[in-house]
């Protein structure tokens, strides 16, 4: 094992400075595609937050069932003993529905904490 076998391990290490020379990006390259990677799962998070899509639904199905509720007749109404129960389990999802919609606007997921020490490396060591 000479001094080529020695160049081979040092270069097959990603973390070695000869290995991404060679593959054509530097450490700022991967430092921002990280951060813009970052950003957008961020933005996805927010954007397919599950109260947004349980508000989402409790609200369309709430508005159908109302619709059901106000439009049944009374073979309906007495089958249920009386209670024009579809108008009322709408109104329930319409206001669950509305609800989480609430809660989603007024508590919105908290954005990603900014990075404290630029010169920091990703795990938390300092950099070179």
């Amino acid at each position: 094992m000479t001094e080529n076998s020695d160049h081979s391990d040092r270069s097959a290490n990603p973390d070695h400075p000869e290995h991404s020379a060679r593959h054509g990006y530097s450490e700022k390259d991967v430092q921002r595609e990280v951060t813009e990677l970052e950003g957008k799962s961020a933005t996805a998070a927010r954007l397919f937050d599950i109260r947004r899509i349980i508000g989402g639904l409790f609200v369309i199905y709430g508005v159908i069932v109302t619709i059901v509720g106000l439009t049944d007749d009374d073979a309906a109404i007495d089958k249920a003993e009386g209670i024009n129960i579809n108008l009322w389990t709408g109104l329930g999802m319409l206001l669950l529905g509305l609800f989480f919609l609430a809660w989603l606007k007024l508590r919105p997921t908290a954005p990603p904490p900014p990075d404290v020490d630029a010169g920091a490396a990703p795990g938390g060591g300092p950099t070179e």
